[in-house]
C-alpha cells in the first residue's frame, strides 16, 4: 500500500508539474508601424486579454525603419511571430520563404474568406499561387475636385477622361488669385509611384511594361501641366500630405489624393467639395488606381504558429471597426461603412470603395523596391526635363527587364 501512496504522490506530483508548465502563456510578438491611430496595439491587446494561453508583446517601428529591421530580424534568426507589412514589400518576404504558407489554414477558417476581399489587396497576399498573409486594410486614391470653383468656371462635372482633366484644369487655373488647377505628388519615392503607377496601367501598361505609347502619354499630360504651371513645381517634392493640403487651403481646384485625407478636409476646407474616379485615358476606358496599406503575416519561423493565426483570425474578424475607430478602409468587400454623420465625408467614401474596385497592387514583385525607384527616376527625370518622357521610361523599361530576366 505504501508503494502505491508513494507511487501516487509521484503522479500527482508530475501530473501538478506538467499543468503548471501546460498554464504557462505562450508569447507572441508582432510588429507594425508605428502610428496606424493605435489599431495593432488596440487588437492586439484584446486578443491578450481574451486569451489566457497567449501573452502579446507589440513592437512599433517607424515606416522607413520597418523593411531593413525586419531584413535583419529573418536574417538573424531574430523575427517575430507576426508582422504588419506595407503591401508591396510583403513579397519580398513571401518569396523567401520567409513567410508561414497558410493556405490550408485559410480553407479550414469560417472567419477568413477570400471572396470577401478587394481583387487587388487580396492579390498581394499571394506568391507562387500560395497564400502567405492576409490583408490588414486597403486604401487608394481618386479625384477631389472644389465645388464651387468648378461652379464659379462653369464646370458642370467632374472630368471623366485625360484630355478633359487637361481642359479643366486650364479653365480652372486662376494664378491671379494662386489657384493650381491641379495638385499631386511626383515626389522621387514610392509617392510617386503610387501616383503615377496607375496611370501607366490606364494606358494598357503594367509595372513590368511601362514604356508603351499611351505610358508616354500620360506622362506627358503630366509634364504639361507643369510646363503651363496648371500645377505648383512643387508637385515635383511633396508628398501626398503636403500637396492635398494645397487643395484644402484652397491653392489648387484639384487633387489627386486618398481617403485618408476625408477628416482633414472636413475640417480644413472652407469651401464645398466632392471625389470622383480617376479619369480615364478614354471614355469608357479602363480603369485603374494605386492601392496601399498594409498585409497582416506570420513568419515561417515562428514555434506558435496555431496560436499565431488564431490572432490573424481575431484581427480579420474585428474588420467592420477598422474605419468607425481608426479611420482604416477595410480590404473587404462586405463590409459596409456607417455613416460619419456628414454627407460630404459619406459620399467621398462611396466614390473610394468603388474605385478600390479597380485598384491593383505594386507588384507583388520581391525586387519591388528597386523597379519602383526605376519607374519614379523616370517620371521625375521626364518632369524636371532631363528626358523626354519616351527616353526616360524607356529607361526605366531596360531597368525592369534587368531586374526581372537577372
Amino acid at each position: 500500500m505504501k508503494r502505491t501512496f508513494a507511487a501516487l504522490a509521484v503522479m500527482c506530483t508530475v501530473s501538478t508539474l506538467a499543468l503548471a508548465a501546460q498554464a504557462e502563456p505562450v508569447k507572441l510578438t508582432i510588429w507594425g508601424l508605428d502610428g496606424d491611430n493605435g489599431l495593432i496595439p488596440t487588437l492586439a491587446s484584446e486578443f491578450d486579454a481574451q486569451n489566457d494561453d497567449v501573452v502579446v508583446e507589440f513592437r512599433a517601428v517607424a515606416f522607413d525603419d520597418l523593411v531593413n529591421e525586419t531584413l535583419k530580424a529573418v536574417a538573424t534568426g531574430n523575427a517575430p511571430d507576426m508582422i504588419s507589412l506595407d503591401n508591396p514589400d510583403f513579397a519580398l518576404f513571401s518569396s523567401r520563404g520567409a513567410m508561414l504558407d497558410i493556405t490550408d489554414r485559410v480553407a479550414a477558417s469560417s472567419v477568413i474568406k477570400p471572396d470577401q476581399f478587394y481583387p487587388g489587396p487580396w492579390a498581394s497576399v499571394m506568391w507562387d499561387g500560395k497564400i502567405y498573409g492576409v490583408p490588414k486594410a486597403t486604401n487608394t486614391i481618386a479625384l477631389f475636385y472644389n465645388k464651387d470653383l468648378f461652379a464659379k468656371a462653369g464646370i458642370t462635372n467632374p472630368p471623366e477622361t485625360w484630355d478633359e482633366l487637361l481642359e479643366d484644369a486650364r479653365k480652372l487655373n486662376d494664378p491671379a488669385n494662386n489657384v493650381y488647377g491641379l495638385t499631386w505628388s511626383a515626389r522621387g519615392n514610392e509617392e510617386g509611384t503610387f501616383q503615377f503607377l496607375p496611370w501607366i496601367q490606364m494606358a494598357g501598361g503594367s509595372w513590368k511594361q511601362v514604356n508603351g505609347e499611351g505610358s508616354v502619354r500620360a506622362l506627358d499630360l503630366w509634364k504639361t501641366m507643369l510646363d503651363e504651371k496648371l500645377g505648383s513645381q512643387d508637385v515635383l517634392s511633396q508628398g501626398q500630405w503636403d500637396s492635398t493640403g494645397t487643395f484644402n487651403a484652397g491653392n489648387a481646384a484639384m487633387a489627386i489624393s486618398g481617403p485618408w485625407e476625408i477628416n482633414r478636409m472636413a475640417t480644413d476646407a472652407k469651401f464645398d467639395w466632392g471625389v470622383a474616379l480617376l479619369p480615364t485615358e478614354t471614355a469608357g476606358g479602363i480603369r485603374s488606381s494605386a492601392m496601399g496599406d498594409f498585409n497582416w503575416g506570420i513568419f515561417a519561423s515562428t514555434p506558435h504558429p496555431d496560436e499565431s493565426f488564431r490572432m490573424l483570425e481575431y484581427f480579420v474578424s474585428q474588420s467592420d471597426r477598422l474605419f468607425p475607430e481608426f479611420s482604416n478602409i477595410p480590404a473587404r468587400n462586405d463590409i459596409p461603412l456607417p455613416s460619419t454623420g456628414d454627407a460630404r465625408k459619406d459620399a467621398a467614401l462611396k466614390v473610394f470603395q468603388e474605385q478600390l474596385n479597380y485598384a491593383q497592387p505594386r507588384g507583388p514583385s520581391p525586387d519591388w523596391q528597386k523597379i519602383s525607384k526605376a519607374i519614379y527616376d523616370a517620371m521625375q527625370s521626364a518632369l524636371t526635363g532631363q528626358m523626354s518622357a519616351q527616353d526616360a521610361l524607356n529607361q526605366a523599361q531596360t531597368t525592369i527587364d534587368g531586374i526581372l530576366n537577372g
